[in-house]
């Protein structure tokens, strides 16, 4: 296994004979690339599109240099393992094997006995058995035997053969390697074990590792009890299929890991929110990006989307979005994510200018019009968009949707003032709503864009403008922001009412079907009623935190703190209002707000929208306060109604949900030890609860922890600040703090998470189309124009596919991409597990020719990294044996697709890759005038 970036910056300053003989070495099996991504990412704070992503660029790199396909999962470092590496990112990349390192002590220590380490691992339900792989723990994480460690500096006795010395020890390190070998024999089903020769640290002076292991395989073999050799995690598998046993299965996956009593790995799930959120900010950004690249046309010399997907890619490490390096790293991830998505920015820009400009088919070098964007939109920071227009000057909003269905959502942009209107691209003004940026959130944009941009904000917006953007799949649609006096909405919000926080009477919230009553007295939504399915539930948030344990005073002897990993509280303090809050509602013809001025450091926005039928909740959280000199993790409350029996499900890294029972683990008899930390779950989409009437969703804009600690109730961790290193690598505290204007303050996050309550079997629609919007969210460019230039446009809207198409509801494309030799990657994945919809969990399909308007010469199925045929992949991959005896039949998949009729389908949580080859490109305003003429 190597560490892709690192190889790659080797290998370019290699001599060609250096590469010459590395390729040699490949070729001879002598040196294997392993998993290949371009990093060993985490499992837990990643989304299946990013893993996906980085495995791709990994194995397409390893390609082109050595014309080879890794076929073993390496994860052995990531802090517990998810059900979606073991299907998505092992069998259906090709891989014949899985060997990982940390799992949980109690689960470890049974395993042992049962001799249960290594099992089929079918992390599916929807794919079944055809997604199975073989998957195996170490015994000790990724360590060598006790006593076996070689690096100049350890305590083992190296390996002494020079007789006439005092301290020859040939047969005493013998006999210590095959009692170590039989140890781990002992544990381990046939007669092949593995030895991982190294760790963290190691190998920092290769050769007295490579000498003593010359010598230990030389003289245990002479000593012929057990046979000893050079192997590969290839040999090893190929050599436990060879025996065709029947192995124990494995299902759902490893969550929470914790590598000692008292010591869950369940705070990283939270760690550095912040940065979680930008890493999934830029995703979906790329994805958007690469589909503008592949519309444009893709040119080498620049810009292109290569920088941002790189950076997306090494930051999916498992020290990287996890939130558990250093400061001065996590700084360093962020950097080249900023240094990506400028490049992608300019690429973005320069296409959606060349597209409303109905470039030719020759292309588009020099656009006339200059877009730009508002990376910093949700701290109300967008320059474009503070100009304070002139008669005849137009502010044009270029609105791009890149998933495959027609979109309406509420679009917001700060203003300066509140004579302005929005038209459409036909130039009737639409409703439109304004808003005022409460001070709060000003000082937070004026700190922070300086921060981010080095330089104070000249201006100051005093509005949020909102108005509704209906947008065509795959497309975009432009709308005109222009001085006047508005004629379809009212100034300011309709109504504008302000509790003292002493009222009684309850205030009802919601301009459409949607309903939510408030408690004037205290400022807390109490009711939660959809008028269009008459679903009712009581609702009630509130916030605490867990004060962080510093691990000075321990029961159990381990001194074990809170920290960038581990999750230990020392008990949980409910944050009271320090006075009457009072509540600012803001009612509107688009939304309703309601404000709340929780505490000196946490702020409140809660949205009810007239077309949604569920709650935004936008967070504003810190600095946490540490001036007692204790660590705080905050997290939110949500209370129901709904009888959950201790049951919740989380997803797994987006894609499939999982079913958790509090205090409980399917594989073995958990030792509850850590109540709160011990049923913490890495959510990236979201988690429910349900009983026999309803369900209850919460979905996330970027990897968190949560749990359900209470019946009825959902716990979501939103922030953390820690003052005590937990002893896990990083040897430094998790105190995150900006500095700018002066003053170096702790770090603030602002987030979002949102809120719905479905009939039974019904909140699945919701949560994955709505998760799908979170995960790609509308992207938006700006360009100030003259009054008549933008009647101008040739295109002023636009979808790629054929106009009376749209993809079914639940598939999603998540890569559009044109490639280096001008072929198109294409991923599409459909969005439901099997029995999770009554109508959606079906075999969905795809017209390629509606989705594409250029003819498609060619098309080859490929495996999920697109670096082998999937047909050739499927004939070479190992079939494993699972001790199970009712085994369900093999679940049926997505058809061959035909040529000629060039329809794709894909069974429940199926993800099918293609290479087409696509005939000669056609321009913007090509596509716009053929579906025109349709």
């Amino acid at each position: 296994m190597l560490n892709r970036p690192f190889f790659q910056r080797w290998w370019r300053n290699q001599s060609p004979g250096v590469q010459s003989t590395v390729r040699q070495l490949v070729n001879s099996g002598q040196l294997e690339f392993i998993n290949g991504g371009w990093c060993m990412h985490d499992e837990a704070a990643t989304h299946y599109i990013d893993m996906i992503d980085q495995t791709t660029l990994g194995h397409k790199y390893i390609k082109e240099q050595f014309n080879v396909t890794p076929r073993i999962g390496w994860q052995i470092d990531p802090f517990g393992h998810s059900a979606v590496q073991a299907y998505l990112l092992g069998t259906e990349v090709g891989f014949d094997s899985l060997f990982f390192g940390r799992i949980d002590y109690q689960d470890r220590a049974k395993r042992k006995i049962e001799k249960s380490l290594e099992v089929i691992w079918r992390g599916s339900k929807s794919l079944g058995s055809s997604t199975q792989i073989f998957a195996g723990a170490f015994p000790e994480n990724y360590e060598p035997p006790s006593r076996f460690y070689f690096e100049v500096n350890d305590d083992s006795p190296p390996v002494q053969d020079d007789v006439n010395l005092f301290d020859y020890n040939v047969q005493e390190r013998v006999n210590d390697f095959v009692a170590a070998a039989l140890s781990q024999a002992n544990i381990t089903r046939t007669n092949h074990i593995m030895w991982t020769m190294g760790t963290d640290f190691k190998y920092q002076y290769a050769h007295t590792w490579f000498r003593n292991m010359d010598k230990l395989i030389h003289y245990v073999n002479q000593d012929g009890r057990v046979n000893a050799l050079y192997s590969s995690p290839s040999i090893y598998t190929d050599a436990k299929h060879a025996l065709d046993e029947s192995w124990p299965l494995k299902t759902d996956d490893y969550f929470p890991y914790a590598d000692r009593i008292n010591a869950y790995w369940t705070g990283y799930f939270t760690s550095r929110p912040a940065l979680k959120l930008y890493v999934r900010m830029m995703s979906g950004y790329y994805l958007a990006a690469r589909q503008l690249e592949f519309f444009k046309g893709r040119s080498e010399k620049g810009p292109t989307t290569d920088l941002l997907a790189d950076a997306l890619a090494i930051a999916q490490h498992h020290d990287a979005v996890s939130g558990t390096s250093k400061q001065h790293v996590a700084d360093d991830y962020a950097k080249r994510l900023f240094i990506g998505y400028k490049q992608a920015e300019d690429l973005v820009s320069n296409s959606l200018a060349c597209m409303v400009e109905s470039a030719s088919a020759s292309g588009c070098k020099n656009p006339l019009i200059n877009f730009k964007q508002c990376p910093l939109l949700n701290i109300s920071y967008c320059p474009p968009t503070e100009a304070d227009l002139a008669p005849g000057r137009k502010l044009v909003v270029v609105v791009y949707n890149s998933l495959g269905w027609k979109r309406t959502d509420v679009v917001r942009i700060p203003v300066v003032n509140e004579n302005v209107i929005v038209q459409d691209s036909t130039g009737k003004e639409i409703e439109s709503q304004l808003l005022p940026i409460v001070k709060a959130s000003i000082a937070i944009r004026d700190y922070y864009a300086t921060a981010y941009v080095g330089e104070s904000p000249t201006s100051s917006p005093k509005y949020w403008l909102a108005f509704t953007a209906t947008v065509p799949p795959l497309g975009f649609n432009s709308y005109v922001v222009t001085s006047g006096k508005r004629a379809v909405a009212a100034s300011i919000p309709q109504t504008f009412y302000k509790t003292d926080g002493s009222q009684s009477d309850a205030v009802e919230v919601g301009p459409g079907n949607l309903k939510v009553l408030y408690s004037a007295n205290g400022g807390k939504f109490t009711q939660y009623f959809n008028k269009r399915n008459q679903v009712r539930s009581s609702l009630e948030q509130s916030f605490s935190y867990y004060s962080a344990d510093d691990g000075s005073k321990d029961a159990w002897k381990d001194l074990q703190a809170s920290g960038a990993y581990v999750f230990r509280p020392n008990g949980s303090f409910p944050i009271h209002s320090e006075e009457k809050v009072p509540v600012t509602i803001l009612q509107g013809p688009l939304l309703d707000e309601v404000h709340q001025n929780i505490n000196s450091w946490i702020y409140q926005i809660t949205r009810v929208y007239k077309e949604k039928e569920h709650v935004e909740v936008e967070f504003t959280v810190g600095p946490i306060p540490i001036d007692n000199g204790i660590g705080k993790e905050l997290v939110t409350h949500i209370q129901t109604d709904i009888k959950s029996n201790k049951t919740f499900y989380t997803d797994s890294n987006g894609r499939d949900f999982l079913k958790r029972i509090r205090d409980y683990r399917a594989d073995w008899d958990l030792q509850v030890n850590q109540p709160a930390a011990g049923n913490y779950y890495p959510i990236n989409l979201g988690m429910f609860l349900k009983d026999n009437s309803n369900e209850f969703s919460v979905l996330v804009d970027r990897a968190v922890g949560g749990s359900s600690l209470v019946d009825g109730q959902l716990e979501l961790m939103l922030h953390r600040r820690l003052l005590h290193d937990d002893g896990r690598g990083v040897a430094e505290a998790l105190n995150e703090t900006v500095c700018a204007l002066g003053k170096c303050v702790g770090l603030t996050v602002q987030g979002k998470y949102y809120l719905r309550v479905d009939p039974v079997g019904e909140g699945a629609k919701w949560r994955r189309s709505f998760g799908q919007e979170i995960y790609s969210p509308l992207l938006l460019a700006f360009s100030e124009q003259d009054g008549d230039k933008f009647t101008k446009l040739q295109v002023p809207t636009f979808t790629w596919i054929d106009p009376s198409y749209s993809l079914p509801d639940n598939v999603a494309i998540i890569t559009l991409q044109e490639l280096e030799d001008h072929t198109v990657l294409l991923r599409m994945a459909h969005l439901y597990e099997v029995d999770e919809d009554k109508d959606l969990s079906a075999t969905a399909s795809v017209e390629l020719k509606r989705l594409f308007p250029k003819k498609i010469n060619k098309i080859k199925e490929m495996g999920l990294s697109a670096n082998q045929e999937r047909e050739e992949m499927e004939k070479k991959r190992l079939k494993w044996k699972a001790e199970a005896p009712n085994d369900p039949p093999v679940v049926p998949r997505g058809r061959p697709v035909d040529p000629t009729k060039l329809v794709v389908e894909l069974a429940p949580m199926e993800i099918r890759t293609f290479v087409i080859d696509l005939s000669q490109s056609l321009s913007a305003s090509e596509v716009w005038k053929s579906h025109m003429s349709l």
